[in-house]
């Protein structure tokens, strides 16, 4: 069994492997520093870059980060120190029904109620549609880390005369902030990758950011109208473009790391 279960771990590192390899292979080729400081070209057009999409996708996530993490981190918050058991249990079927609700419903609910509000696609669309796909992740994983914390650490707060916000905000909320940093890199990690929200709310844009109010150009909806366009100097962009994307979560999932593991042991 312990053969078996070594090989099942090494069987479920191939895929991870195996798109990491190919998109290495296929996107250091076309690396080169311009990529982050010019537009995209024109079709059949030598040089270019997508530093607007880096710049875009860099403000659609954090603007989603921005809503989430405060309600989703309270929300939890509510659900694990504060709420009955029945409501506690309504709220958290709720979430996980959210969590399995298509990234592409996210977008047309973000277009119905942000675009047509506004009356055009923009970055803040795109920043709310990332933020209905992030919340689920975020309540779900600081639900469970506020849980774990020992009720020891509670009973000792209250025993030397803290109140219930002073418990949770000075012994709670501390002793959980690894994990809750770590879930919040999660929902980082896959509101960056996202294409279908973006198509419906920021779109797409050939120009440097302009405003939130504005159409804005991300790396997914990039690598998605460059990967299937018949020009290789675009398919060769949508390649580099992938390879950046998944440079930007590997190094968020780095720093969140670092930063809890310091957390952890200071």
């Amino acid at each position: 069994m312990t053969v078996i279960a070594f090989i099942c771990g090494v069987l479920a590192l191939v895929p991870l492997i195996a798109v990491l390899s190919y998109v290495i292979i296929q996107g250091f080729s076309s690396l080169r520093p311009s990529l982050f400081t010019e537009l995209p070209p024109p079709p059949l057009a030598l040089g270019g870059g997508f530093g607007n999409a880096i710049i875009g996708t860099i403000i659609m996530v954090g603007i989603g980060a921005l809503i989430s993490i405060p309600i989703g981190v309270l929300a939890a918050v509510y659900l694990t120190e504060f709420s009955s058991g029945k409501i506690a249990r309504w709220v958290r079927f709720s979430t996980n029904i959210l969590s399995g609700v298509p990234s592409i419903i996210a977008g047309v609910f973000a277009y119905g109620v942000v675009v047509l509000a506004i009356g055009t696609y923009s970055a803040l669309a795109g920043g709310v549609a990332l933020s209905v796909l992030m919340l689920p992740i975020i309540v779900r994983t600081t639900d469970e880390a506020l849980q774990m914390v020992s009720d020891d650490l509670r009973q000792a707060a209250v025993g030397l005369g803290a109140t219930n916000f002073q418990t949770v905000m000075w012994v709670v909320l501390p002793a959980a902030l690894p994990a809750i940093v770590t879930g919040s890199t999660l929902a980082i990690a896959r509101a960056a990758g996202e294409t279908a929200p973006l198509l419906f709310t920021a779109l797409f844009s050939q120009y440097w950011f302009e405003g939130l109010f504005q159409p804005t150009a991300s790396l997914a909806v990039l690598v998605y109208n460059f990967a299937i366009s018949p020009y290789k100097n675009w398919q060769s962009m949508a390649w580099a473009a992938s390879l950046i994307l998944v440079l930007m979560v590997l190094l968020t999932s780095i720093i969140a790391r670092l930063a809890t593991h310091r957390k952890k042991y200071t």
